[in-house]
């Protein structure tokens, strides 16, 4: 199946590595034109050029800046149909409550949650305009299970994400909305691998409990932001999408 989001404007922050890269060159490949706001200069118009989209520097928690970043892609290709609201940082230091000081939680809660209120308040008006959309924030499934191995200030953002994202589903979904808390497990990414570099030990903890035996690749992950963004997933919204190879759904893992 090709096209599934045909000729629809899709604005991906973070959309310059990981799961926003990957997301970028997926929603292209099905049709749709992608504007990608980033802080990353350097790749942000390589990326963009090569899904024949367009690159806005954005820094997430600027209400003026996310504010530009969908007037921008309304006024270029004229509609703001699928948001992918994906920028998130998880910094070393955030770790336990003990040892996290009020700077580094405030400054992961303005980039994973305060940046996702921006986002969602800087579509709606478009999407409400229209009378479609389809926005998709990403959590974790963090948001929904505690971990021994904190993270404080991370958790705490993505379960805001995940409740202001039930919250919004269900406010606008009679106005042709959708607005649903894609949840993935371990990825693969940049953020990932800089854990395994900087503390082996604290990543292979989280790898012990995933089912499926291995970290997702950002192309799974991609693949459920496709989903969540096409009609495929009409019937859907203020949703917990999981995609975590079964980590929320075990009590013990296979030997």
């Amino acid at each position: 199946m090709t096209g599934r989001v045909q000729d629809r404007v899709a604005v991906v922050t973070g959309g310059c590595s990981g799961i926003g890269l990957a997301s970028v060159q997926r929603l292209a490949a099905e049709g749709a034109r992608v504007v990608i706001g980033d802080l990353d200069d350097r790749r942000g118009p390589d990326v963009a050029a090569s899904v024949d989209g367009l690159y806005l520097r954005t820094d997430v928690t600027s209400a003026e800046d996310v504010d530009a970043l969908f007037a921008a892609a309304a006024d270029t290709y004229g509609s703001v149909d699928i948001a992918f609201n994906n920028a998130g940082i998880s910094p070393p230091e955030d770790a336990s409550i003990l040892d996290t000081d009020l700077d580094a939680w405030r400054r992961v809660q303005e980039v994973n949650l305060t940046s996702v209120y921006l986002c969602c308040k800087a579509a709606l008006p478009h999407m409400l305009a229209q009378g479609r959309g389809s926005i998709i924030n990403t959590a974790s499934f963090v948001a929904v299970m505690g971990a021994a191995t904190s993270q404080i200030s991370y958790s705490a953002s993505k379960g805001g994400v995940l409740s202001m994202s039930r919250e919004l589903g269900v406010q606008f979904a009679r106005q042709g909305v959708r607005v649903n808390a894609l949840c993935p497990g371990p990825v693969n990414t940049p953020l990932l691998q800089e854990l395994f570099a900087s503390d082996p030990e604290r990543a292979a903890r989280r790898l012990v409990h995933v089912p499926l035996g291995r970290f997702a690749e950002p192309v799974e992950i991609a693949n459920a932001v496709l989903f969540l963004a096409s009609d495929e997933s009409s019937f859907m919204t203020a949703n917990t999408f999981l995609v975590d190879g079964g980590i929320s759904g075990a009590y013990v893992t296979p030997l």
